[in-house]
């Protein structure tokens, strides 16, 4: 079958599939310990789901879980070694590597708060084993991280406010939102510093196509959301020349914290959060920017809406794994997480003519 897009927006910075029942949501096997603030990642043909929440009082509990679409199943790993939320991970070489995240203090002044961490990780899922690295210059929570030529990207995030007196980051409060850019080398075990990203954000999405990381959507002002707001801002960065370039097409739908994937030139961005004066709320909307076109595609909205989902690719099918339903800060009508396990494939010619 071949598919096509119906332009209907000026200039044709938004686009909708034509015919977007044929593209359906799946179920497949549900997530054992739902969860909130959870991060995908594909290797090797599987899915891990690394990260977690949790409640106050208690630690994150940075479980990790590995997916396999074969007999569609999740196998408990060893979770990561320092317990944090909000961390950044990329793959490289079939490892995955972890950056930085918040730990939660259980007694002193940092208590209920997020406190930024530098640690950085290297875990091997074929031995199940976790190693030690460098950490990041700088302690800092809700990047991105995205590898290109051997070597991973860790970009924006937030940390404390200098000369504050804080030791955590608390949700009625700003933080330091940061647009800092630094590589790291797994061949040398080293940072270097890059030239920073010229919009200050966290809880962004991001994707790599073409040698090129997109750093999308995200948060601004605070790393709460009840402190912060959405940007709705696209930014390229080509690694190769150290360059940000102009901002490219903007998300049709301003969101932070949601789950994202990219395969065959696209970028995939589901779900999220926001908040205005009188609502506190999760999305729904599925997204994927084109960067070939300058474009975006809306697809059809996930089942349900929720926030800190785990996104991944597996071949060409997009996995959104558990999340919150109602948005950050609010109760927890549903419990802390949903066990649902969306899958929506897309066919490898969808889009062109």
């Amino acid at each position: 079958m071949k598919w096509t897009l119906a332009i209907l927006t000026i200039g044709g910075a938004l686009v909708y599939a034509q015919n977007p029942m044929l593209l359906r949501w799946d179920k497949a096997a549900p997530f054992p310990e739902p969860e909130e603030e959870l991060y995908g990642i594909e290797t090797g043909g599987k899915m891990y789901v690394i990260g977690g929440f949790s409640e106050n009082g208690k630690p994150a509990p940075a479980m990790v879980y590995e997916y396999d679409p074969g007999p569609d199943k999740w196998t408990k790993k060893k979770p990561v070694p320092v317990p944090v939320h909000h961390q950044a991970q990329a793959r490289l070489n079939g490892k995955i590597y972890i950056f930085g995240g918040c730990q939660r203090p259980l007694s002193g002044p940092g208590m209920g708060g997020w406190q930024p961490v530098n640690n950085s990780w290297e875990y091997d899922p074929v031995a199940d084993s976790w190693r030690a690295l460098a950490p990041m210059p700088i302690s800092r929570c809700s990047a991105i991280a995205e590898e290109v030529g051997g070597k991973i990207y860790v970009i924006g995030g937030a940390t404390i406010m200098e000369n504050s007196g804080e030791v955590a980051l608390f949700g009625n409060r700003p933080a330091r939102v940061l647009g800092t850019n630094q590589v790291y080398d797994p061949a040398t075990n080293t940072w270097a510093n890059r030239s920073p990203m010229p919009t200050t954000r966290n809880h962004a999405f991001s994707g790599v196509v073409n040698g090129k990381i997109y750093v999308i959507g995200g948060r601004l002002g605070a790393a709460h959301v009840t402190a912060s707001s959405n940007t709705d801002v696209v930014e390229e960065y080509d690694p190769a020349r150290d360059l940000w370039g102009a901002v490219r097409s903007r998300m049709p739908t301003p969101r932070s914290g949601g789950g994202w994937g990219t395969y065959n030139g696209r970028i995939y961005v589901a779900g999220g959060e926001g908040q205005h004066e009188r609502a506190n709320f999760s999305f729904r909307a599925l997204e994927a920017y084109e960067p070939a076109t300058n474009r975006w595609i809306v697809l059809p909205s996930m089942p349900t809406a929720r926030h800190g989902a785990a996104g991944a690719f597996i071949g060409n099918k997009f996995h959104l794994v558990s999340g919150k339903p109602e948005g950050g800060g609010l109760p927890d009508l549903a419990g802390k997480g949903l066990p649902v396990h969306d899958v929506l494939e897309i066919p490898a010619s969808f889009g062109t003519n």
